[in-house]
């Protein structure tokens, strides 16, 4: 008798620790996908992609919030400032968690401090690109145009600090001119202003310009890459248009506030993981552009890497641009 029930008892045991397991694991609240920029632009779309497939995997609601301001810090620092619990994160990019912190004198939040890295989404490169007004029909001849008429032109961007800013400065810090720079309130507003003729030049990923330039609205002058893309095969590369150097890849990625419990991080992940594997995802993701990192480039510990070397090389090629830092 005393057998069967040590028998009784470690069968029960051994029952109660995968519900013991699932108990410490806490169920998923719906969450709140922060977007620290405007509706429409390329950020906006690559997380209303992933976060329509997680929500599924996931099993609760994803919801889209567009926090925009600042160049994306004032989305970012909400999220920062959330609960840690898995009900909310956010998509952050080479601007909120590697320029900023050369750009922005009392940033309000620490990119490696104060989140924990969900996984890379997805690289896009940055187009440059011209007014249908500019007469320019290639790299070349837009650099000569540029160069010889600096003093009336202007280039407009998302913001002070965002990846369009600084790839359109670093353009310009390689030509060695000056040009008046407009900022506006996202990239939607840019590529109107492209397309009316409003500013003369600006850049943009790939995710929300592309479909722009392949309908001949604006002129696609460079792709700031060594090799051509797959959704733009017929748009030559900077190297081809002789300025090698001008090479600029935009990424986003996803992260949680510092202090989310590892379980709820590893569901997040896996979540991303699944979406990216997701052949309809992928094909949405690679038709505005978008290279989707290798499965070991989405692991958390890659983000964490990615966005420390991110920010010492942006902030060099700030501080050479001459870009000032915000108050």
């Amino acid at each position: 008798m005393m057998v069967l029930a040590r028998l009784m008892v470690g069968l029960a045991l051994a029952a109660a620790g995968p519900l013991t397991a699932l108990a410490q694991t806490p169920a998923l609240r719906p969450i709140t996908l922060i977007v620290p920029f405007a509706a429409g632009g390329p950020t906006d779309v690559i997380g209303r992609i992933v976060a329509d497939s997680m929500s599924r995997t996931l099993g609760v609601a994803v919801i889209v919030e567009n926090v925009a301001g600042n160049s994306g810090v004032t989305g970012v620092s909400r999220a920062a400032r959330a609960a840690p619990d898995g009900a909310t994160i956010v998509v952050g990019n080479m601007g909120t968690h590697a320029a900023a912190v050369s750009l922005q004198a009392n940033l309000p939040y620490d990119p490696n401090r104060d989140f924990a890295p969900v996984g890379l989404i997805a690289s896009t490169p940055m187009l440059l690109l011209a007014s249908p007004k500019v007469p320019a029909r290639d790299l070349g001849q837009f650099i000569a145009h540029v160069k010889a008429n600096a003093n009336r032109l202007n280039f407009g961007t998302a913001g002070v600090g965002a990846t369009s800013h600084l790839a359109c400065a670093m353009f310009n810090a390689l030509i060695g001119v000056e040009v008046t720079h407009i900022p506006y309130r996202g990239t939607a507003p840019v590529l109107s202003a492209l397309i009316s003729g409003e500013i003369d030049y600006g850049c943009d990923q790939t995710a929300g310009a592309l479909p722009q330039v392949l309908a001949g609205t604006v002129k696609g002058m460079a792709i700031a890459t060594r090799t051509r893309s797959p959704a733009a095969p017929n748009l030559p590369t900077s190297v081809e248009g002789g300025l090698p150097d001008f090479q600029a890849t935009a990424w986003n990625a996803l992260f949680a506030p510092r202090g989310t419990p590892p379980a709820v991080m590893a569901r997040l992940t896996a979540a991303l993981h699944t979406a990216l594997a997701d052949p309809t995802v992928s094909a949405r993701l690679m038709e505005l552009g978008a290279d989707l990192p290798l499965p070991a480039d989405r692991e958390p510990a890659a983000l964490t890497a990615l966005v420390r070397a991110e920010i010492d090389k942006w902030g060099g090629i700030i501080r050479e641009a001459g870009i000032a830092a915000t108050p």
